[in-house]
């Protein structure tokens, strides 16, 4: 576990953190395949150091948080829960929009419940592709849910460059959430305006995304050359990769598996140099 943090809606957390979204089944849905594992991975991160622990209430539904609840509460002082609203699922699996202000407010209501805290600490606003509901609305149901004292800070979550302007006119802008990797970086505009701002950066699908069998982060030839040169694994390589864009990048790799977890732990520590960086700067683009 590397030694640097960063600041976090005012709250210090070190820049390897842990993302619930695996612990329950196939699909994001129903319980997870072993839960005596999925507590044993949490307090397993916790012990080991996360301090910052990426949530969602519609994981599960309703699994990942009571996973989070169960393994750790009373939650360390030093434990930052990070959560999002604007979606939610039904019975049969789909992912439904939720981008209204009610269904914001009742999204927040949820995580209070199913945590058992006082106050999230983070909120992400996840903005759904498509959606109807104008995104100022959005923002002051979020800043009012904040002045409340329900969140502490806001986030953002699957926005545009052009998004993210329009919000840090009118909020602080405690971190912002989208995909982003060693090999998909049509996001590097948005991640580019985060860096020169100073807001967290945190990419989602750090290692390739979770839904499509095949991984063209881990499976890039490149990145295994350089993994076996430095003695790592290529999922080291990758997330050590994402940490060198910027002192502002904040990862959340998820896993249910305590040795994977232990793998995405040691990138931390893991330092590359020139000849790697060089190497990996040609996979994938903007």
């Amino acid at each position: 576990m590397p030694t640097d943090t960063v600041a976090l809606a005012g709250r210090r957390v070190h820049r390897v953190g842990f993302g619930a979204m695996q612990l329950p089944g196939p699909g994001v849905f129903g319980p997870p395949a072993d839960r005596a594992t999925a507590l044993a991975v949490l307090r397993r991160a916790v012990d080991a150091g996360v301090d910052h622990i990426d949530t969602a209430q519609f994981y599960g539904p309703d699994v990942a948080n009571e996973l989070i609840h169960a393994a750790l509460h009373p939650y360390p002082a030093e434990l930052v829960l990070v959560s999002k609203v604007g979606a939610a699922r039904d019975g049969q699996a789909q992912w439904l929009p939720a981008q209204r202000p009610e269904e914001l407010r009742a999204g927040v209501e949820a995580n209070l419940r199913s945590l058992e805290l006082d106050q999230v600490p983070v909120v992400n606003l996840r903005r759904l592709p498509g959606s109807e509901v104008p995104f100022a609305e959005q923002l002051s149901a979020m800043a009012a849910l904040r002045d409340e004292g329900l969140i502490g800070g806001i986030g953002l979550s699957n926005v545009t460059l052009d998004d993210y302007r329009s919000a840090r006119s009118q909020i602080d802008v405690a971190c912002v959430q989208n995909a982003y990797n060693l090999t998909g970086r049509t996001d590097q505009p948005l991640f580019d305006a985060c860096r020169d701002d100073g807001v967290l950066f945190v990419p989602f699908f750090p290692l390739g995304s979770a839904f499509f069998p095949e991984n063209p982060v881990l499976d890039a030839p490149a990145l295994g050359a350089t993994a076996s040169r430095l003695h790592a694994t290529p999922a080291q390589v990758a997330l050590a990769w994402l940490l060198a864009q910027a002192p502002t990048v904040l990862l959340i790799p998820g896993t249910s598996s305590l040795s994977h977890l232990e793998e995405n732990m040691g990138a931390g520590d893991l330092v590359l140099d020139e000849a790697a960086l060089a190497d990996l700067a040609t996979l994938g683009g903007p």
